[in-house]
């Protein structure tokens, strides 16, 4: 490893939050989650989860990617120094913040500027978090609350509409609860009036609400309780969900060869495919990022074990 500052070399062995953050776990810190992607090319991809309190301030965060080294350092500082912050103040960040942070003396560089310009560290995101949780939710709003003042409509009604008649756009929404039919100030932003909620955003929302709950069989049953078919379906999902968006677009993939019951344990076998197979980040980052999300989301016994 090149010379690094301590704490650098630190966060690449031990990286303090690397990790998810559900919305049952935001929920009961009283915040708001929100979680965004970003898909640069490379080992820049990143996805972040930030729990946000109703005065806009970061309660906590974390985040997941496949990158390994100094990325992984860099990135697990860049959160830290968001947490406790204002979204405001979150979204005016730098790298050179990031930077002096990662230092062991006030007046020894924790990398070279090259190397910190020329990394993957990216800002983007923080500003992709704050654009997001300024989104107009419709969970802000009682079911009471008038979308449509020209024809009365509440939100409850056109929720309701859209999931009883499986409404897929604005102008279905109209023939069902003559919402959006006559001033149309309320079906998109830029109308005559400006509104606090859209019928875009309320649909929009909904849809994900529907997709959401239309949950596979298997989620009914424990992990221990389903078939060997089932943990594999559910393992399916959760890498084509999570892990292999990521893997495809640095031209790499993963494909199941078994999974072993080896009590408490479950080994699952992969192997790495495309640019993966010669990737050096395939026995380390790569590797853990994925035994990471699958023991989050599947089983907490489940271990990863390429061939």
């Amino acid at each position: 490893m090149k010379e690094y500052s301590k704490k650098i070399i630190e966060r690449v062995d031990n990286p303090k939050h690397f990790g998810e953050i559900s919305k049952i776990e935001a929920e009961a810190l009283g915040c708001n989650l929100v979680v965004v992607d970003y898909e640069g090319n490379a080992n820049d991809t990143i996805r972040v989860y930030f729990a946000i309190t109703k005065d806009k301030n970061v309660f906590t965060a974390k985040f997941k990617s496949f990158s390994s080294g100094l990325i992984v350092a860099l990135n697990d500082m860049m959160i830290e120094l968001c947490i406790g912050k204002s979204i405001e103040k979150v979204s005016s960040m730098f790298k050179t913040d990031v930077e002096f942070a990662l230092r062991d003396e006030p007046q020894i560089p924790a990398l070279s500027i090259e190397e910190l310009h020329n990394g993957f560290l990216n800002f983007v995101i923080l500003k992709k978090v704050a654009l997001k949780f300024n989104e107009r939710n419709m969970e802000d709003f009682a079911d009471d609350y008038i979308v449509c003042e020209c024809a009365r409509v509440n939100l409850k009604t056109i929720k309701d509409a859209i999931k009883e008649f499986n409404l897929k756009t604005i102008e279905e929404i109209g023939e069902k609860t003559k919402a959006g039919i006559f001033c149309k100030s309320c079906r998109n932003e830029g109308g005559l009036e400006e509104k606090e909620i859209y019928l875009s955003d309320i649909l929009e929302q909904t849809l994900k609400e529907i997709e959401d709950e239309q949950a596979p069989s298997y989620m009914n049953s424990s992990f221990l309780e389903m078939t060997k078919e089932q943990k594999l379906e559910l393992i399916e999902d959760v890498l084509d969900d999570d892990i292999r968006p990521m893997l495809i677009m640095d031209g790499g993939n993963m494909e199941i060869l078994d999974l072993v019951e080896s009590k408490p344990h479950y080994d699952l076998y992969i192997r790495y495919l495309g640019a993966c197979s010669g990737c050096s980040a395939g026995s380390m980052g790569t590797l853990y990022a994925i035994e990471s999300i699958l023991q989050s989301k599947v089983d907490e016994n489940l271990r990863v074990l390429p061939i």
